[in-house]
């Protein structure tokens, strides 16, 4: 339901963030060594207290001053557990228009994580948004934007590029960055994304065909829920933590998983200002509404470079990433001969500015921001779109157009549900 208070919001918005820039005054202007100013005390909002957004409710960094979500039994409980001081809101932007907030993190499904996101920009906020970045190749160039023409800081919430272990491979990926870019592998190369080298795709999060209608519960507003996807009657399978089998609000496995595995990827290849210019997909036919499984993804770089997103496990003994020199498997694990001692000699790369708090001081740009993040979203949204089309796609990286194909770039650029827009 749209707040009728939408039309003086937006002009509050506007004059808001035309201050933004302001709001962080350096410490040693107002005192000395140790000294915090006020304005340093940085505060936050989660927007979306579900399933991710219990987690974001821990992250340091700042002072939770606001929780906001639809569902007023889920804002209810959580409450209780954040104290008196933490406000409660059912619609963001009454959130969005209160001046002390310094950032909000946005836990909700994909479908709302662009809309927010540039909603927030626009109101002069710094952005931690969950993965992915964007439900669509569109709104993903349109958070870039907003966040850029605001001045915004944005960190997408995956953070295996800088730190923590890469799930299942048996180290992190600074190790990986460090064979690659010695060269030792050779050029170009090959990533196989697989159960072998240490990753699941969740096919569990599939939807269902079958829904019936049902009626909406008391405490969720539906309607909101919804927002900008299109409508389509109420299940209790759509929403909450089944969300993500539906192509309206998010891609299954590949929409939840794919930024977690493929951002290192893009990272490892140097591909953080580009993408893939082809991609084609060995899946089932996909229902219109319910995302189902798939078998393979294969994406190309003009370079030579490729990404195998091996969804059957079939190539068992797979390296995770080959080359015409060598091939390095899961536990950092390589052919090339006398690997040990090569790789006792190797730089380390360069270090990446993996604070978010110190970021929004500093107006510095966070390790994985709207740019990057936007493109290793992209391969994510190339590869639902190849799963949907069953077709071999060629895709400009430069445009962020598919090539001669219509119906393809009608699902980069899907319009949302009257009045949301961005």
């Amino acid at each position: 339901m749209i707040n009728k208070n939408l039309i003086n919001r937006r002009s509050f918005l506007k004059g808001a963030s035309a201050l933004a820039a302001f709001s962080i005054v350096p410490r040693h202007v107002l005192g000395g060594p140790g000294y915090l100013a006020p304005s340093e005390q940085l505060n936050r909002a989660v927007i979306g207290v579900g399933g991710m957004g219990q987690g974001h409710l821990r992250y340091q960094g700042g002072k939770l001053l606001a929780i906001c979500d639809v569902d007023t039994d889920r804002l209810a409980s959580t409450k209780k557990k954040c104290g008196p001081e933490v406000k409660t809101y059912t619609d963001y932007r009454e959130v969005l228009d209160r001046p002390d907030i310094d950032y909000v993190q946005i836990p909700t499904p994909p479908h709302w994580h662009a809309k927010i996101s540039i909603d927030a920009a626009r109101a002069g906020k710094d952005i931690w948004c969950e993965k992915p970045m964007a439900r669509t190749i569109g709104e993903g160039k349109k958070v870039v934007q907003a966040v850029q023409e605001n001045g915004r800081i944005f960190r997408l919430n995956t953070w295996f590029r800088f730190q923590g272990g890469y799930y299942g491979f048996g180290t992190d990926v600074k190790q990986i960055k460090k064979v690659v870019d010695s060269g030792m592998l050779g050029w170009p190369l090959k990533v196989t994304v697989n159960a072998a080298t240490g990753f699941n795709w969740k096919f569990g999060w599939s939807g269902k065909t079958n829904l019936t209608p049902q009626k909406v519960p008391a405490n969720l507003d539906y309607d909101f829920w919804l927002g900008p996807a299109p409508y389509k009657p109420y299940h209790p399978h759509r929403v909450h933590s089944n969300f993500r089998g539906y192509w309206d609000y998010d891609g299954g496995g590949l929409g939840d998983m794919g930024q977690h595995y493929l951002d290192p990827v893009q990272y490892l290849l140097g591909k953080d200002n580009t993408s893939p210019v082809y991609v084609e997909a060995d899946t089932p036919q996909q229902h219109y509404d319910a995302v189902g499984s798939w078998r393979r993804i294969v994406l190309k770089y003009a370079d030579g470079c490729e990404i195998i997103l091996d969804g059957e496990n079939k190539d068992k003994n797979a390296p995770f990433i080959s080359g015409p020199q060598g091939n390095l498997y899961k536990g950092l694990k390589c052919d090339v001969p006398n690997f040990e001692k090569k790789f006792a000699q190797l730089p380390e790369p360069l270090p990446q500015q993996d604070d978010f708090a110190q970021c929004v001081r500093t107006r510095t740009k966070f390790a994985l921001n709207e740019e990057n993040g936007h493109r290793s979203c992209t391969i994510v949204n190339l590869g639902k779109i190849a799963i949907r089309l069953r077709r071999p796609l060629r895709f400009d990286p430069v445009k962020q157009l598919f090539i001669d194909d219509e119906q393809a770039n009608r699902l980069i650029d899907q319009p949302m549900r009257a009045p949301w827009h961005l």
